[in-house]
């Protein structure tokens, strides 16, 4: 038992300092900048959760919308929005305002 208590112990230092060498290197790569510093944030008292993960000029993607015909999800830059419903073509918003309402369904 005691063997593979230190053999576990083993495993995880060797794996948290291969990380933590990583992650030097990974900062030490970025560059020298000193408002990003750790010992910056720790003056300032923000940790990792208070960085952004995202840059500020990256763009969302576009959001899909559901057809109102055939249930197709499309990007809505593509899609085609008549009186509040979206459609994934003009042929589809046609058959759309063609269908008869419910009064009419009879």
């Amino acid at each position: 038992m005691p063997r593979i208590l230190f053999w576990l112990v083993l495993i995880f230092v060797v794996q948290w300092l291969w990380k933590r060498a990583r992650r030097d290197d990974a900062r030490r790569a970025a560059g020298p900048h000193p408002s990003n510093s750790p010992a910056s944030e720790r003056a300032r008292g923000a940790g990792p959760s208070a960085r952004s993960s995202a840059p500020a000029s990256a763009q969302l993607p576009d959001p899909l919308v559901r057809c109102a015909q055939c249930g197709v999800h499309a990007p809505f830059s593509d899609a085609l929005v008549v009186d509040g419903h979206s459609f994934c073509s003009r042929d589809h918003a046609q058959r759309f305002a063609k269908r008869p309402t419910g009064r009419t369904a009879r």
